[in-house]
C-alpha cells in the first residue's frame, strides 16, 4: 500500500505536468512570429550596348607620287582638303574591359594640286570610311573611362568629280590600319562626353584624265571627334 505522503507527492508532480502542458502552447501563441528574409536588392542588369553621336574632323595628310607618259611628276603633289561631318558609332562590351567600336560617317572633301601644280583644281569626292576598332577600356578610375584601340578601316571612294581642266577623277577603295586614343566622362549612368583620335593609315591610287596622270596619294587621316555619349 502507497503511503498517504507518496501519494501526495505523485498527485502534486501529476497536477504541475499537467498545468505546463496546458500553458505551453499559450505561452508559444504569444511568442512573436520570426521575421520572414529579406530578399537582396536586385544589381542592376549590365548591358553591353553604348551610342555616341559626335562631330567628326577629319585632316588628311598631303603626300602624292604621280607620274604622267611613265615619268614621275617631280615636285607635283595633292592637297586634300579637311572635313567636318557628322558621326554615328556603336560599341559592344564583351567584358567590363574589352569592346568593339564601328564609326559611321560621310565626309566631303576637294583635291587641289600642290607643289608643282600649286592650287590647280583636280577634282572632289566622297569618302566612307567605316572603321572598326578593338578597344581596351580602363576602369577603376570613376567617371573618367578612358580606352584604347586598334582595327582596321576601309574607304570607300564615291561621286568622284574631275574639276578645272580635267576630265576625269578617281580614287581607288582599300583598306587601311587604325590606332585609337580617347576617354568618355560619364555625367550619370547612362549619358556621358567623349573624346576620341583616330590615326588611319591609308593609300589609294589617283587616276586623272582616264590615267594620263595617275600615282598613289597617301592620305593617313586623324579623325579627331567630340560628342555624346549613351550607355544602355
Amino acid at each position: 500500500m502507497i503511503s498517504l505522503p507518496v501519494r501526495t507527492g505523485l498527485l502534486a508532480a501529476f497536477l504541475t505536468t499537467t498545468t505546463l502542458a496546458g500553458i505551453a502552447p499559450a505561452l508559444a501563441a504569444d511568442l512573436p512570429a520570426s521575421r520572414p528574409e529579406t530578399p537582396a536588392p536586385a544589381l542592376p542588369q549590365w548591358n553591353p550596348w553604348m551610342i555616341r553621336a559626335r562631330a567628326l574632323m577629319v585632316v588628311p595628310r598631303d603626300d602624292a607620287t604621280l607620274y604622267a607618259a611613265g615619268e614621275r611628276l617631280f615636285g607635283a603633289n595633292v592637297n586634300v582638303s579637311n572635313s567636318v561631318v557628322p558621326e554615328l558609332d556603336i560599341t559592344y562590351f564583351f567584358t567590363p574591359n574589352l569592346a568593339a567600336e564601328l564609326i559611321l560617317g560621310v565626309t566631303p572633301h576637294r583635291v587641289k594640286g600642290a607643289g608643282a601644280l600649286a592650287g590647280a583644281p583636280i577634282g572632289k569626292a566622297w569618302l566612307l570610311p567605316p572603321t572598326l576598332t578593338l578597344q581596351y577600356h580602363f576602369t577603376g578610375l570613376g567617371a573618367f573611362k578612358p580606352y584604347v584601340g586598334a582595327g582596321v578601316n576601309y574607304t570607300m571612294f564615291f561621286d568622284e568629280q574631275a574639276r578645272g581642266d580635267f576630265t576625269s577623277f578617281r580614287l581607288k577603295d582599300n583598306f587601311g590600319f587604325a590606332l585609337q586614343a580617347g576617354f568618355d566622362y560619364m555625367l550619370d549612368a547612362h549619358w556621358g562626353i567623349n573624346f576620341d583620335v583616330k590615326k588611319i593609315f591609308l593609300e589609294t591610287d589617283v587616276k586623272v584624265n582616264h590615267g594620263v596622270v595617275h600615282g598613289k596619294a597617301r592620305l593617313d587621316p586623324w579623325l579627331i571627334s567630340t560628342g555624346v555619349t549613351y550607355r544602355f
